[in-house]
């Protein structure tokens, strides 16, 4: 169980495809401080296992059916990755309850400057997620915990504050791009 609240912009070292599916080498470090073999870390709002834990990254086999519903197959390296280990019972929760199982992707339309260096997000859902989202609900995309500030047919816009924009993949993200969706309804 996740938060949506993003603790670490880490890198994707490695990517070795595998019979089924890969495993995926993350770098990073603020997320390992307490990882230990088994543990899970969110990874662009996917649940991984982390394993071959190492000073500076952890690899993690993902599946195909997680490749098929999430971002992570069009990742390469070097690739920016947005991280974050689980919430602690009775830890704060400042986000939203972002399960880590995901629930498809979405295209990335745009990101424009709002002003004070605010940004208004566009994202194409598809219809088995549309369903869900909902006006002033919570959304994740690529795991970043966000309010929907607007909903028209399959689109929805979300305003990105300067911390979130400066300290996740957003700012990297290029129109076509496919970000990985977590509803909470």
């Amino acid at each position: 169980m996740f938060t949506g609240i993003i603790e670490e912009l880490g890198s994707v070292e490695s990517i070795e495809p595998q019979p089924a599916g890969s495993r995926i080498r993350i770098r990073c470090k603020t997320v390992l401080s307490d990882a230990f073999e088994g543990a899970s870390i969110s990874v662009n709002g996917v649940c991984l296992t982390a394993v071959d834990l190492r000073p500076d990254s952890f690899s993690a086999d993902v599946s195909p059916e997680t490749l098929l519903r999430s971002n992570l197959g069009s990742l390469r390296p070097g690739s920016p990755v947005n991280l974050e280990r689980p919430v602690q019972a009775g830890a704060r929760l400042g986000g939203h309850i972002v399960q880590g199982h995901v629930d498809g992707t979405g295209e990335f339309l745009g990101i424009e400057p709002l002003g004070g260096n605010n940004w208004w997000l566009r994202v194409r859902v598809p219809p088995e997620v549309e369903r869900y989202v909902v006006f002033k609900g919570s959304l994740a995309i690529d795991g970043i915990s966000l309010t929907v500030a607007k909903v028209e047919a399959d689109v929805v816009s979300v305003t990105i504050i300067p911390h979130t924009y400066e300290n996740t993949v957003l700012g990297a993200r290029n129109p076509a791009t496919v970000s990985t969706l977590n509803a909470t309804w």
